[in-house]
């Protein structure tokens, strides 16, 4: 009896403390209640299971049978004098660098693979082969078009008229498929980069062939016996990440855009606090929008609202969860019901009806989460499916879209009946304006005329904005939920850096009430704040999804095209971040960002420490050959200053630091000039 007692009592020491396990209170809420009820979340088997101390150094290698090989970082080693050595003589990295470079293949696998089933879709759209799918923007097509060799004008009787939307589509499409297994040739997009940033990846030789072949390479070169130089396998790295940022993704983004629509700034709320009681609270999660944007569609159908109210519900309620909330968000307004860490938290309201998760970064344990509620967990993908016995899976297919978002919709309806727990909603809920892409920022900063990233430039020459930073990224449970994300952008935003997000970060910005033009006069310095108030836009702009962080990329290259910044993405007073990382998909993001030229900082702790030769070349001398390079750091604020000086020393080069030096006088100062 005693030791049961003991067991209970440690069992009970290794529960989470709620309030610091995370910063927003529905979360902390719905930790206490799921502990209450005996279910287990992410945030309790945070506590429970400490990380391996060799696999963070990155410094295991399972690759052969011959290991695991663990090569500890120990006090006694020097840089240059480092005599650890796997079974087959491996240096720490070597195994470093593997570890890294498998990491960038597996993230961009995961991005252009979700592109590769967007191709697939769009293909249908346009050959006609499905009537739930249309092309929405024909403007975009025709603008991104070109870019993949596809003629968006034609000659008739010696004159140039416009293609017939329906052939540029196909064309587009079938081209767009290529990129992924092309025999010959380097990936097209990679022409929209700056020119001399182009002719960098040219002289280095790392222009990706297509994205199959360099994601299967890296795999290779990372088999037991082949690459060893860690420079090398970087410079394979880089081939890959390029292939991910400058192509799957990018195209995943466009070919969206061209399918759905391009997003547009809209308002909405975040937050559990956003699903309701007295409705059917479908939970879309995953980021894949091709049947997300058809549950969209069947949830505004009388037909399915008929339904609804016939089962006693007052209507449908969608949120979403990671990704799939932000594209069903920036197009349509459904409000995100959380970001990665509160998947869970969602089911344990009791009103979660039925949860529909597509690809990437899907908790198996949903499935026990949701055997201790009525909610209906219903998988949809050929390649994500679960175990486990209650989870139900309907295999999405774009030729009966509507017909299968319709038939999730009654399964979530039909359950509305059966709730089983008592509903308990947090209150806590924030707007938040979200929708912006680089279209919409041209049109913001200029109007329909005058649209033009010069305005933001300016606005950086003359010191009002000291510099932008990309914030993006996930949630990891090792931190406390939010706050890294949080404390670093009020930092940034304080000090006058305007910040573009994307991911679970920007649900996070959304949560805490950072996605509003209001925000400028609670937390910016005062240069952002009057910019913000002047064009009306919050000082955090929501761009979307993860595979939206190709639109950072090209905001980028707007910037440099308008002038007055140098020639390059690297000359930009510009950093990117990912506070709360968890994900492979960030360390291909991250690696595309400095094989770009930006200073990329990551929080909390990079699998490299236990290389310190290999990570000095992430940190110090990528720069040297891209203009950018990784960094790494614990502390939101120090993160945040880290980028701030890196801004500055890039103003500095540029010669517009002096246009910083704006002082803000009182009365007596104002006395004295008038003397």
């Amino acid at each position: 009896m005693a030791e049961e007692k003991e067991k209970s009592t440690e069992k009970a020491k290794k529960l989470a403390d709620p309030v610091k396990a995370s910063i927003d209170p529905a979360t902390q809420q719905m930790i206490a209640r799921a502990q209450a009820l005996g279910v287990e979340t992410v945030f309790d088997r945070a506590e429970a299971m400490k990380p391996c101390n060799i696999g963070i150094q990155g410094t295991c290698c399972k690759n052969c049978a011959m290991g695991p090989c663990r090569l500890p970082l120990s006090k006694g080693v020097e840089e240059g004098k480092d005599d650890r050595k796997g079974l087959c003589g491996a240096t720490p990295n070597t195994v470093a660098a593997r570890n890294f470079a498998r990491m960038v293949a597996a993230g961009a696998a995961a991005h252009s693979d979700h592109g590769r089933s967007v191709a697939e879709v769009f293909i249908s759209a346009a050959r006609k082969e499905t009537n739930d799918y249309k092309i929405k923007d024909e403007t975009k097509l025709r603008a991104v078009a070109p870019a993949l060799g596809v003629a968006t004008t034609v000659e008739v009787d010696g004159k140039m008229v416009d293609r017939d939307i329906d052939e540029i589509a196909l064309e587009y499409g079938e081209k767009a498929m290529e990129e992924w297994g092309k025999p010959e040739g380097t990936l097209e997009y990679l022409k929209r980069a700056p020119k001399p940033l182009y002719e960098k990846w040219v002289k280095n030789g790392v222009l990706p062939r297509n994205i199959d072949r360099e994601i299967v390479e890296i795999m290779h070169r990372t088999h037991m016996g082949v690459d060893q130089d860690y420079k090398n396998i970087v410079k394979q790295c880089t081939r890959a990440a390029l292939a991910d940022g400058w192509g799957g993704s990018m195209l995943a983004t466009d070919m969206q855009d061209i399918l759905f629509g391009t997003p547009s700034p809209l308002q909405s709320e975040a937050n559990i606090g956003i699903m309701k009681q007295d409705h059917v609270n479908v939970i879309v999660h995953g980021h894949e929008p091709v049947l997300s944007e058809m549950i969209v569609a069947a949830a505004q159908s009388q037909e399915m609202i008929d339904y609804a109210k016939s089962k006693g519900a007052k209507g449908i309620q969608l949120g979403g969860i990671c990704c799939t909330a932000n594209e069903i968000l920036q197009r349509h307004g459904v409000p995100p019901a959380g970001n990665f860490l509160q998947q869970e938290l969602v089911i344990v309201t009791g009103a979660c009806d039925a949860m529909v998760v597509d690809i990437q970064c899907v908790f198996q344990n949903l499935a026990n989460v949701a055997k201790c509620f009525h909610t209906k967990l219903i998988t949809t993908h050929p390649i994500a499916r679960m175990e486990q016995e209650n989870v139900i899976h309907i295999e999405f297919n774009e030729h009966h879209a509507m017909e299968d978002a319709k038939r999730i919709l009654r399964i979530a309806i039909d359950n509305f009946q059966n709730r089983s727990a008592e509903v308990m909603i947090p209150m806590q809920k924030a707007t938040q304006i979200a929708g912006f892409g680089v279209e919409s920022i041209l049109y913001h900063l200029g109007g329909t005329f005058r649209g033009s990233y010069y305005t933001l430039n300016d606005n950086i020459i003359n010191g009002r904005i000291r510099g932008g930073a990309g914030v993006v990224g996930c949630n990891n449970a090792r931190s406390q939920h939010n706050n890294e994300c949080i404390t670093l952008i009020k930092e940034l935003i304080k000090n006058d850096v305007i910040v573009l997000t994307t991911g679970c970060n920007a649900i996070a910005c959304a949560t805490h009430g950072l996605l509003t033009p209001e925000t400028a006069a609670v937390y910016c310095g005062p240069g952002l704040a009057e910019v913000c108030e002047t064009v009306g836009i919050p000082p955090v702009l929501h761009l979307g999804s993860c595979v939206d962080n190709s639109r950072i990329l090209l905001a980028l290259t707007e910037m440099v095209n308008a002038g007055g910044l140098g020639n390059d993405i690297c000359d930009l007073p510009a950093a990117g971040s990912a506070p709360e990382w968890m994900s492979e998909k960030a360390i291909s993001i991250g690696h595309y960002f400095v094989s770009s030229g930006v200073y990329t900082v990551f929080g909390g702790v990079l699998q490299t420490t236990g290389a310190p030769v290999f990570q000095n070349y992430l940190f110090k001398e990528m720069e040297k050959i891209y203009g950018g390079m990784w960094d790494m750091y614990t502390d939101p604020i120090q993160h945040a200053h880290a980028i701030i000086a890196h801004i500055d020393k890039k103003r500095k080069a540029l010669g517009i630091d002096k246009a910083r030096e704006r002082v803000l006088m009182d009365m007596a100062d104002r006395q004295k000039l008038e003397a």
